[in-house]
């Protein structure tokens, strides 16, 4: 299969992806397919590992209850295995394994805080809503705090609405609200190169909408309505992360660009404008305060049981 045949094969699902990385994602398919890249066995558990202890080099000397749990969510998101991060930037990151990343920062007692890291441009729709869901049930154990550092586009957008608070860098972007899915037809070029494709099939629908033949309405019709039940998804899902109204999400918020720090924080599509060091710097205050709150109650009540 060539080049451009596997990257239509890999487009033909829906994506909440920002179009201009397209290319990016090209580079990393003609890699796998020369043999260039390790096994997705090798990568899965290298970048599991890699996630996980990413994540604990914020907490590992804390104190019980005080740490803040940075969980990285770089480059294109995809709902099993990452990319090497050689490749087309920052690599990927996977619903799943950030999903077990979260699940080990909810269960250790030395964490009192999570920090998302978003830098992305989106990815695949699949995986996205359920781990928004397991985020949106974190938060009711521990804060949940995520930053866009310095992007947090399509499907990081959708994934980090879910969290208590986002916040923006100032050269940060935000947005890319939306939903898109791609069919290449490449019967002409087969045509000038003498090939003439014969699908063997069973099933009414089973080989509609391949490259090989025009895409039909009926066809058109259907990936359409597949893009706009994740696009509806995508949208109640800001809505309420974001505590405003669908419509606010569908008329507002870019529909469908990404905004700049100043104009994202006007259409409410953030909590507020700061770079990564300042969220976890007041991450930190807060921590201390926990602390403080929790000794003094503590003296309290060891002072009532000397009164009595």
């Amino acid at each position: 299969m060539n080049k451009q045949l596997l990257l239509s094969e890999f487009l033909t699902t829906p994506w909440a992806l920002m179009p201009e990385r397209l290319q990016a994602i090209a580079g990393v398919l003609s890699r796998w397919q020369a043999g260039d890249l390790p096994s997705e066995e090798t990568l899965l558990k290298v970048n599991a590992d890699r996630l996980i202890r990413e994540s604990r080099k914020q907490f590992a000397s804390a104190n019980a209850g005080a740490g803040i749990a940075v969980l990285p969510m770089y480059g294109v998101v995809t709902q099993r295995g990452n990319m090497v991060d050689d490749i087309s930037g920052p690599g990927s990151t996977s619903t799943q394994q950030f999903a077990a990343a979260l699940r080990q920062v909810l269960a250790d007692e030395t964490v009192g805080q999570i920090l998302i890291d978003i830098d992305s441009p989106g990815g695949s729709v699949y995986g996205v809503a359920e781990l928004a869901a397991e985020i949106t049930r974190a938060r009711t154990q521990k804060p949940v705090i995520a930053v866009a550092n310095s992007l947090a586009a399509s499907a990081a957008y959708w994934i980090g609405c879910a969290a208590s608070e986002l916040y923006v860098t100032p050269g940060g972007e935000v947005g890319s609200i939306g939903v898109w899915q791609a069919h290449f037809d490449y019967s002409k070029a087969l045509e000038e190169d003498g090939v003439k494709p014969t699908l063997i099939s069973a099933g009414k629908y089973k080989v509609e909408g391949n490259p090989y033949v025009p895409l039909d309405a009926e066809a058109q019709a259907f990936m359409q309505s597949r893009v706009d039940d994740y696009y509806g998804a995508f949208v109640k899902a800001v809505a309420k992360g974001r505590s405003v109204s669908v419509a606010e999400v569908r008329d507002g918020m870019g529909q469908g660009r990404v905004l700049g720090a100043d104009a994202a924080l006007a259409q409410k599509m953030v909590d507020g404008i700061a770079t990564f060091d300042e969220v976890l710097t007041q991450m930190q205050k807060k921590a201390r305060a926990s602390q403080v709150k929790g000794a003094t109650r503590l003296a309290q009540a060891r002072a009532s049981l000397v009164l009595v």
